[in-house]
């Protein structure tokens, strides 16, 4: 039961939430595949990669037990342009340098940004249907999400034994200033 699809979809609130959870899952995974390989390529070791990515996994997951009550709070759209905006700070603080802090901070940024910028947008999307159109909408929304994401983890290694890391985190701004300007 429920609208068409398509007609769900052409909604300009669903555009925004999809293009802002594809942007939020795309890069952090584009950024934390390349990151610990960046790590190796910079001489730093692989104990201080595994820590990295460690505390980027706690980023991504700890704020979640608050994360609903701040979209309750100051609403959807508001954390999402937080998360984007933490997500281009990891970029701005990996740029400054291939110390181990600036790998850390990066990806515990990174893992902040992704937690506001995903959760928010599919808080977003939550807005944009009906209950009988829930399960299509979320599916559709997964698929984009999902499948776009996968995509960056693919081009990530490429992109970065063929250009660098500071090409790879230069990249990253071209989809969040889409994103941004989806949400503007």
């Amino acid at each position: 039961g429920g609208r068409p699809l398509g007609l769900i979809a052409r909604q300009p609130r669903f555009i925004v939430a999809v293009a802002c959870g594809v942007v939020s899952y795309l890069l952090m995974n584009f950024l934390m595949t390349a990151a610990p390989l960046a790590m190796q390529l910079c001489g730093l070791s692989q104990e201080s990669a595994n820590l990295g990515l460690q505390w980027h996994v706690i980023a991504m997951y700890a704020p979640s037990f608050f994360t609903g009550s701040l979209i309750a709070r100051y609403g959807a759209t508001s954390i999402v342009v937080t998360g984007l905006g933490l997500i281009g700070a990891a970029a701005v603080v990996g740029l400054t340098g291939i110390e181990v802090t600036q790998f850390w901070a990066t990806l515990v940024l990174l893992g902040l940004g992704w937690n506001f910028g995903f959760i928010g947008a599919s808080a977003m999307v939550l807005e944009c249907h009906r209950p009988e159109e829930k399960t299509r909408v979320q599916s559709l929304n997964d698929f984009v999400v999902f499948g776009t994401m996968a995509f960056g983890s693919l081009l990530s290694g490429g992109l970065l034994t063929a250009y660098g890391w500071s090409t790879v985190l230069w990249l990253s701004f071209v989809p969040l200033t889409l994103a941004f300007i989806a949400i503007a």
